[in-house]
């Protein structure tokens, strides 16, 4: 079942695809399918700002945004990368360790927490884009970078929730672009305070949302790609998570209240960045994040003095 977004004069909802195909222009109606309805004010100027930049609306402004660290494998490839990028001289002498260990440089392995709970930082939940929408490498930054995520926004309310109630509370999946600022990144997290001006600047997503009761049944036999100027680049899938989606709600949750419209992501699929791939953005690339089965995201790359 698809969701898509909906201006009328004072609100935004969110139409749901019948089983006949239709689009369910009511909100009561859209919100029983599994839909969530927002009605505020701040969103609406949002959603007519989004529409001028890329012809098309973001399927739900998120209330807020979480970015889990899910995948292992991702940490230690983009650790990596990170080092082969700005320290090569380290780089060559972590690799011949590996050589010879056969096992990922301890230094590129998650901190301990991360095998012990649920990890993710908080975002700017007002700064994503549609897809279709070009998007500057931030003036600060000469290493702009892509994150392919998996995203899931709850349509009911959680606190203290078990990872079953959870679960239950997934209103929908989209495809989710955390753009990463990645010179700038290293030295923010080295303060012990985590990204700032590294991610805050833009985040994407697809044009449509996917329910829940479409995604969840093959929730880790997901598969997706990189393309950059019509070339792929990559290809990823879902599976390998250290923890459920479940799980990381029911962790947020604790002692927490959760709304409707918040937004969480899992972290880059294995594969999923430039850091990984070693293809960073550059301005007048064309960018297309894909996962089957949910949609895409695309966006031209512009210089930070191009307006756009």
């Amino acid at each position: 079942m698809l969701l898509r977004r909906v201006l009328t004069d004072d609100a935004i909802v969110l139409q749901a695809c019948d089983d006949d195909g239709a689009w369910v222009a009511a909100p009561e109606r859209a919100a029983a399918l599994g839909g969530p309805v927002f009605d505020r004010g701040w969103e609406l100027a949002l959603a007519q700002r989004h529409q001028r930049e890329a012809g098309q609306l973001l399927p739900f402004q998120p209330v807020s945004f979480r970015d889990f660290m899910l995948y292992e494998r991702h940490a230690v490839d983009a650790a990596r990368g990170l080092v082969r990028r700005f320290h090569p001289r380290q780089a060559r002498v972590a690799g011949a360790i590996e050589a010879l260990t056969r096992r990922p440089f301890p230094l590129f392995k998650p901190k301990p927490l991360f095998y012990r709970q649920p990890i993710y930082y908080m975002s700017n939940h007002l700064s994503f884009v549609p897809s279709g929408a070009p998007v500057a490498v931030p003036s600060y930054s000469s290493a702009l970078d892509f994150e392919l995520e998996l995203g899931f926004v709850l349509s009911a309310p959680l606190y203290d929730a078990t990872p079953e109630q959870a679960l239950a509370a997934i209103g929908a999946f989209v495809v989710v672009n955390d753009f990463s600022a990645r010179d700038v990144q290293r030295a923010e997290m080295v303060s012990g305070l985590g990204p700032q001006k590294s991610k805050h600047f833009a985040s994407s997503m697809s044009v449509l949302a996917v329910t829940a009761e479409e995604i969840l049944p093959q929730i880790e036999r997901l598969y997706g790609s990189v393309a950059i100027n019509g070339a792929t680049v990559a290809t990823v899938s879902s599976a390998g998570m250290q923890w459920s989606l479940g799980e990381v709600l029911a962790h947020a949750s604790r002692s927490e209240r959760l709304y409707p419209g918040e937004l969480f992501a899992t972290g880059t699929l294995p594969g999923g960045s430039g850091m990984e791939t070693g293809r960073w953005l550059r301005p007048g690339d064309q960018l297309s994040l894909t996962i089957d089965q949910i949609g895409e995201i695309s966006h031209r790359i512009t210089s930070a003095q191009e307006p756009t």
